[in-house]
């Protein structure tokens, strides 16, 4: 999934960058709240990190510009401001989650999992389709309880289909959710990687999970629809 990250700390974001992309999710970042603002006026992103004490527009002010915008991104506000007024201000300004600095980056990933998982009305800690199924916590995938290796992109791939499962997405769409702004890849890169992820995913079955939409893109799901 791709995600915002508005921290004014330098080597603070860096290092935040640097594990959620190890971890498969594509990452903007940013360090003002002015930047984020602009940032988030023509891209749409699956969850947004935001510092409150921020130069040029504080996390409030890129909060309020989000909401007014119509946009329910999950929004986590990470911030050294610990008191419970703070806490209290940041949810009911619209919020979905609030985590103290210092912080563990494991409780991170777990918020980050939990507010995706709200944000598409899963309620389940695993995600199924057919006799395909992911943890997230755990970062494990199996099929008919055998497990499946994936590459963090691929695992990446994986999960943001099986988030959207029934809906059918564009080369488009994947490719702006998976790869941040720094790719500087082949223009055939879904179609790559949807090839990996449809030898480890249906190689071997008779049930096909990943299908081709002509002229629309992608879709998992448990079968063709004729």
């Amino acid at each position: 999934m791709r995600i915002l990250l508005a921290e004014d700390e330098k080597d603070l974001n860096n290092i935040i960058s640097q594990k959620l992309t190890l971890d498969g999710y594509s990452v903007d970042s940013c360090f003002d709240g002015r930047e984020a603002i602009d940032i988030l006026s023509y891209t749409d992103y699956d969850a947004i990190i935001l510092d409150i004490m921020m130069p040029r527009a504080d996390g409030f002010a890129v909060l309020k510009y989000l909401r007014e915008s119509g946009k329910s991104t999950p929004v986590l506000f990470l911030t050294a401001k610990d008191s419970v007024d703070d806490r209290a201000k940041g949810l009911d300004s619209g919020a979905n989650d609030y985590l103290v600095k210092p912080f563990s980056f494991k409780e991170l990933t777990a918020r980050i999992r939990a507010m995706t998982r709200t944000s598409h009305g899963i309620s389940d800690n695993k995600l199924c389709v057919g006799d395909l199924e992911m943890d997230p916590a755990r970062r494990r995938v199996t099929r008919g309880g055998k497990e499946i290796i994936l590459s963090a992109k691929e695992y990446a791939l994986l999960e943001y289909l099986m988030y959207n499962a029934g809906i059918v997405l564009s080369r488009e769409k994947i490719e702006d959710h998976i790869w941040n702004y720094d790719y500087e890849g082949g223009t055939n890169v879904v179609d790559v990687y949807i090839s990996y992820l449809r030898r480890k995913i249906d190689s071997g079955f008779e049930n096909k999970l990943l299908h081709t939409v002509r002229g629309h893109g992608y879709v998992i799901r448990e079968s063709e629809v004729k």
